[in-house]
């Protein structure tokens, strides 16, 4: 099974609002993880996509990342909890959502020091959806990862 189908998975068994949304953990490559959801399960009444579920699968994109890092490094016993977050709506999204994060080897490294050396530490991750490449939603999310 594909790391990708794995997370899927994982997300689906241990977070059931994501299976409600049909999220999918769609391209993975080292430093980028991408996210998308159909717009049928997450619309409003407006016919958009709901804001709840735009936030969700951002808060879930960053984390699903981070949960990657930290499984790869073998640090698979640590808890991640989102802290702090901030979404800025820009426009509606009328399609399907789609999420990406991008965790850079030098923001990683950063981050992993203190978790290595307290079993503790902190890191902003931005997320960003974007409708027909333009953004949609901006996300910045402050994550914790300790025992």
């Amino acid at each position: 099974m594909s790391q990708t189908a794995e997370l899927t998975r994982f997300l689906h068994r241990h977070i059931p609002l994501s299976d409600a949304m049909q999220l999918q953990v769609t391209a993975y490559d080292g430093e980028r993880l991408e996210l998308t959801a159909p717009l049928a399960p997450n619309v409003n009444d407006k016919g958009t996509a709901f804001g709840g579920s735009l936030y969700n699968l951002a808060v879930l994109c960053g984390w699903s990342l981070l949960r990657l890092k930290l499984d790869e490094a073998g640090l698979q016993k640590k808890n991640i909890v989102i802290h702090e977050a901030n979404t800025r709506y820009l426009q509606p999204v009328t399609g399907d959502l789609h999420a990406a994060c991008t965790l850079t080897s030098d923001a990683l490294t950063e981050f992993m020091q203190p978790l290595q050396k307290k079993g503790r530490a902190r890191i902003t991750l931005t997320v960003a959806i974007h409708q027909q490449n333009q953004a949609a939603v901006e996300f910045t999310g402050q994550y914790v990862a300790l025992d």
